[in-house]
């Protein structure tokens, strides 16, 4: 019977932080423990059968320092007799957490680094929080004729068609209302821009500034909101 596997570096911090000092072991008995350790939980087995013998050779002992060193971790709780016979001791050797009367400090772990995006060669349609991420860069707005956009009447569109190899990133992919992608469909963005200034859903400052905003996507100074800590722009 194995069990999980443990975190090895949290395990010797407990050892040494807690379980020495609180059981007073001493360098024989820590030799002791820390070989059946090794050989039991590290390896994902609660139990370990061995010989006197063994013991002291793989802790580097005499069998005179490993036999008492083995009864004071049985009276302290760290080993647990379970059989003892002419095939040798069967113990359970058990984690500093399992033995009783000894506290475990707080163990602060490190705060895990972000992984970096590198944003130019990111597909922006590959999960939702990215697609997300275009949608509030226009603020609830369609971005070519500029009206608000309930949800379920928004999508991305492509202001270079994928028909065109467009590709699915941030200086391509725009929110826009289904109106404004039913109109577009392949033409280019600058001619749709247009005829919504010649049908009066744009007046000229509005075309003026849809224009600049093409220009800016197309620079990549358009950057959806994401964690600036994750960002890589290359």
């Amino acid at each position: 019977m194995k069990t999980e596997k443990l975190n090895a570096e949290r395990l010797w911090k407990q050892f040494e932080d807690d379980l020495i000092p609180q059981l007073r072991l001493s360098v024989i008995d820590r030799a002791v423990y820390s070989h059946l350790l090794r050989h039991s939980r590290l390896e994902g087995k609660p139990r370990v059968r061995f010989s006197l013998a063994w013991l002291a050779h793989g802790a580097r002992l005499c069998v005179g320092s490993a036999r008492p060193a083995l009864h004071r971790l049985f009276d302290n709780g760290a080993l647990r007799l379970i059989e003892c016979s002419k095939n040798g001791h069967l113990v359970q050797v058990r984690l500093p957490e399992e033995i009783r009367g000894v506290r475990m400090s707080e163990i602060v772990e490190p705060p895990r680094k972000a992984r970096a995006v590198n944003i130019e060669g990111t597909d922006f349609l590959q999960s939702g929080r990215l697609r997300r991420a275009i949608h509030a860069r226009e603020g609830g707005r369609c971005f070519y004729c500029l009206r608000r956009v309930v949800r379920r009447r928004r999508c991305l569109d492509h202001v270079v068609p994928r028909a065109k190899l467009g590709r699915n990133s941030y200086r391509n992919l725009v929110s826009c209302c289904h109106d404004c992608n039913a109109v577009k469909k392949a033409r280019p963005a600058h001619e749709l821009l247009r005829w919504l200034f010649r049908e009066r859903r744009l007046d000229s400052s509005e075309l003026r500034g849809r224009l600049r905003a093409l220009n800016a996507l197309k620079a990549g100074k358009l950057v959806p909101p994401m964690d600036p800590s994750r960002i890589v722009i290359k």
